[in-house]
C-alpha cells in the first residue's frame, strides 16, 4: 500500500510537472506572439513615420525650389509712373466721388500711365549744374522716379552731385540702396579715401558716408543707386531736426558735449 501510494503520489506529482511545464510553455509562445506583434507594430509605424518624414523633407524641398525659382525682372518692358501732380489730380477724384482705389493699378506705390500714352519724355530728363551757393557750398540734383517716372519699376536712379571749393555732403544713409559713385571733375573725399577724376567708390546700403571736395576749384560726381527711389536719411537733420525732438539731455549724454552746444545744434536745425 505504502508502494502503490508512493507511486500514486510519483504518478500525481508527474501529471502536475508537466501541467507547469505546459503553462510555461504556452506563456512563453503567447509572449513571443504578442513580441513579434509589437515588432510588426513598431516597424509599420517607424516605416509610416519616416514616410511622412520623407514626404515632408521632399515637400520643403519643393517649396525650396519654387522660392528661388522666380524671375526677378520685371514682368513687362516698362510701366511708367503718373507725376505728383496728376497723381494728385487722381486722389481728389477718388476722395471726392468715393470712387474704390482698386479701378487704379499701382506698382511700386506709383498710379501708373496708360501703356498707349507712354511718350519718350517719360525716359528723358536733363540735368543742369547745381547751385553751390549756400552754407554747405554743394548740391545735390537727384534724377530718382519723381523726377523722371519711366524708372518706375526699373529699379535703377542716380544723382549729380556739384561741389564749391571745400564743399561738403553731410553724413548720410541711403536705406533702401547701394551708391556707386564716379568723379566727373575734381578731387573728392569718400571716408578716409580721396578719389580723383574717373575714380569709383561703392557705398554699401544703409552705410553713412560723406563727400568732401578736397580741392581748390569746383568738383562735379555723378551716383548711381540700385533702387528707383533709395531714399536719404542726412545724419544732423534726423538727430537735431526731428519732429518732435529728441530731448537735449539724451542728446548731451549721447554726444558727452555741453547742453548749449546740443540747443545751439537744434536752433540751427530749424532754421534749415
Amino acid at each position: 500500500m505504502a508502494n502503490s501510494a508512493s507511486v500514486g503520489s510519483m504518478a500525481c506529482s508527474s501529471d502536475g510537472s508537466d501541467t507547469v511545464a505546459n503553462m510555461i510553455s504556452a506563456h512563453k509562445h503567447r509572449d513571443k506572439r504578442r513580441r513579434k506583434k509589437r515588432a510588426s507594430i513598431v516597424k509599420y509605424t517607424t516605416r509610416h513615420k519616416m514616410k511622412a518624414i520623407y514626404f515632408l523633407v521632399g515637400l520643403l524641398t519643393l517649396a525650396s525650389s519654387f522660392a528661388s525659382a522666380y524671375d526677378p525682372s520685371p514682368l513687362q518692358d516698362f510701366c511708367v509712373a503718373l507725376n505728383d501732380t496728376q497723381n494728385a489730380a487722381i486722389y481728389h477724384y477718388i476722395l471726392k466721388y468715393q470712387t474704390p482705389f482698386n479701378i487704379y493699378v499701382f506698382v511700386n506705390g506709383n498710379i501708373f500711365k496708360d501703356l498707349k500714352v507712354v511718350v519718350a519724355e517719360d525716359f528723358f530728363k536733363h540735368v543742369d549744374p547745381g547751385n553751390v551757393v549756400n552754407k554747405l557750398g554743394s548740391n545735390v540734383t537727384p534724377v530718382s522716379v519723381n523726377e523722371l517716372p519711366g524708372l518706375n519699376t526699373l529699379g535703377i536712379s542716380l544723382a549729380r552731385l556739384d561741389f564749391a571749393p571745400k564743399g561738403l555732403i553731410p553724413p548720410h544713409t541711403h536705406p533702401r540702396a547701394t551708391e556707386i559713385l564716379t568723379v566727373v571733375e575734381g578731387t573728392n573725399r569718400l571716408f578716409t579715401k580721396v578719389l580723383n577724376k574717373g575714380d569709383v567708390f561703392v557705398f554699401p546700403i544703409g552705410l553713412i558716408h560723406f563727400q568732401l571736395n578736397v580741392g581748390y576749384g569746383n568738383a562735379v560726381a555723378i551716383s548711381g543707386l540700385n533702387n528707383q527711389n533709395p531714399g536719404v536719411i542726412t545724419v544732423a537733420n534726423t538727430v537735431f531736426g526731428s519732429t518732435p525732438p529728441i530731448s537735449p539731455e539724451v542728446l548731451t549724454k549721447a554726444f558727452q558735449v555741453d547742453k548749449k552746444l546740443i540747443n545751439q545744434e537744434h536752433c540751427e536745425a530749424k532754421t534749415q
